[in-house]
């Protein structure tokens, strides 16, 4: 396997995983070098390749960054996508995801899920919340392990990306109802570690259920 494929191939499994993500910064030379048991002018060519298409920028004494550009092109959603038609897919297919991933989870996906389960307890902005919540839902569902699954999982998230779906989601944010949502997600970690399924499938659709209810002013 040459090295730029083997760095190509580092940048998606990242990107998919959550762990990478536009402007995150990739490992230094010496650790690719490492990594890849490889001289150092070869994982040279390799960034140098990415970086020509645009993938990674690099600057000097600061390091090489991850653009929008390395993102994965997905089949988007349709434009016209409402809140209702996302929270229905969500329900019919997060919760069976959840039991799954609760089976067969690593040990690094778990701490993957802790990870952004930590980070968006810590956050009282909409805006950084909105951003940990994506990466804990989509790690659930990376922990399933099913490349097909994800590829559907993905096109999901890509109607969460609609401005309709944005709006709503900043009116109706609380400071109360994000503690409340850290606290479910919480559960749903919980029965993850646990190994439960069927308390992993129940947590899942509670959350997303109260979801639900209040994007949609349901009482």
């Amino acid at each position: 396997m040459s090295v730029e494929h083997s760095l190509r191939t580092f940048v998606r499994d990242g990107l998919r995983s959550g762990t990478l993500g536009p402007g995150a910064r990739l490992p230094t030379e010496r650790t690719l070098v490492e990594r890849f048991a490889a001289p150092r002018s070869a994982v040279r060519r390799a960034l140098d390749a990415l970086e020509e298409e645009g993938l990674v920028v690099r600057h000097v004494g600061r390091g090489t960054f991850l653009t929008e550009a390395a993102l994965p092109s997905v089949e988007g959603a349709p434009a016209d996508t409402s809140p209702t038609e996302i929270m229905q897919v969500r329900l019919l297919i997060e919760p069976p995801v959840a039991a799954l991933a609760a089976g067969v989870a690593t040990q690094a996906d778990l701490d993957r899920i802790a990870h952004c389960l930590d980070r968006g307890g810590r956050c009282d902005d909409y805006r950084d919340f909105e951003t940990w919540d994506t990466r804990l839902h989509h790690a659930i569902a990376q922990a399933a392990h099913n490349g097909l699954l994800m590829s559907m999982f993905d096109v999901l998230n890509t109607a969460r990306a609609l401005p309709i779906w944005g709006s709503l989601k900043r009116r109706t944010s609380t400071p109360e109802r994000l503690r409340c949502y850290h606290s479910e997600h919480t559960a749903i970690v919980e029965a993850l570690r646990d190994r439960d399924p069927a308390g992993a499938q129940d947590a899942m659709h509670s959350h997303l259920r109260h979801v639900a209810d209040s994007l949609l002013g349901r009482p």
